[in-house]
């Protein structure tokens, strides 16, 4: 079996089943780099504008691309299958989508549940708490947490999930602070052009996984047709995909009780934000599909 499929899974089963170690996913040496470079090149022009994302990205993807390179090969790919594998769990998340997810819908009261939602949106972005919000929220940590690393994983190895974390660290949070506004700005252009072929696939895998019909109208009707800089046809994707659902289980769940007027049809409601919920099971079916379909080109003998 391929060293990339073992990877992914090892990957994906260590981080959800071991959360003391999701502990070792911690980027303060970003963090100190980038205010070492800021005390050190102050206010040089290619420092302010978008070379600052070079200077802050380039010697540590550097290293890292110099590690892959020079451990492909020795000792039947071990060390390099080592390697990958550590990459790739420390680029994940940093997180648990789940245990997030799950804060918000356990939540015991309003400004409990604000808090935790809190988790799943940008910084200094108000977390809103209506379904459709939330379902959106949902899909867009998914997509930075999980699918955008992964992608790029398989696609250009351990460089490939460090280049997406450390570019997205450079977009937004504690890292976007210490970059001046020109840096900062090319790097959230920059993840718009790495996260757009994800969120097409995500998109695509959706439509699979759950309503196609509702999916695909929801992504044409929002431009998913045509590149726009951003991903909102996911996040649309997303809310029809859950609506129809939903609409499903009602029906599903409808109990008739006969009176002496006619029947009288009643819907149990499926308690505790049921969006999310559903929104975290199409995520999971669609980390599914992908394995499965990453397994089909191992057979296939198309990943090495």
């Amino acid at each position: 079996m391929s060293i990339t499929l073992i990877a992914v899974v090892i990957a994906l089963l260590v981080g959800h089943s071991m959360p003391a170690l999701v502990a070792l996913r911690r980027y303060d040496w970003f963090i100190r780099w980038l205010e070492w470079l800021a005390a050190q090149l102050g206010d040089n022009p290619a420092w302010r504008g978008a070379g600052g994302m070079l200077f802050a990205i380039g010697p540590p993807l550097l290293l890292v691309a110099l590690l892959q390179i020079a451990l492909r090969g020795d000792f039947y790919g071990f060390p390099a299958f080592v390697f990958a594998l550590a990459a790739l769990f420390y680029a994940w998340g940093p997180r648990d989508l789940d245990h997030d997810v799950e804060s918000v819908v356990n939540a015991a009261d309003p400004a409990a549940r604000r808090e935790a939602a809190a988790r799943l949106f940008p910084d200094q972005v108000e977390p809103t708490l209506d379904g459709g919000s939330l379902v959106e929220a949902v899909f867009r940590c998914a997509l930075w947490r999980w699918f955008g690393v992964l992608f790029w994983f398989l696609l250009l190895g351990a460089f490939g999930a460090l280049l997406y974390r450390l570019v997205s660290l450079c977009a937004q949070g504690e890292a976007q602070k210490r970059l001046p506004e020109g840096a900062s700005q090319a790097a959230r252009t920059v993840l718009a052009f790495l996260d757009w072929p994800v969120a097409q696939l995500m998109t695509l895998s959706l439509a699979l996984v759950g309503n196609f019909d509702s999916v695909f109208q929801a992504w044409k009707a929002a431009g998913g047709a045509g590149y726009s800089g951003d991903t909102r046809f996911l996040a649309a994707a997303a809310r029809a995909s859950v609506r129809s659902e939903l609409a499903e289980e009602a029906l599903d769940d409808i109990d008739t009780e006969y009176v002496a007027d006619g029947g009288v049809a009643v819907s149990r409601g499926v308690p505790g934000l049921p969006e999310l919920r559903d929104a975290m099971s199409l995520v999971w079916r669609i980390l599914l599909l992908w394995l499965a379909v990453l397994a089909l080109f191992v057979i296939a003998g198309w990943v090495a």
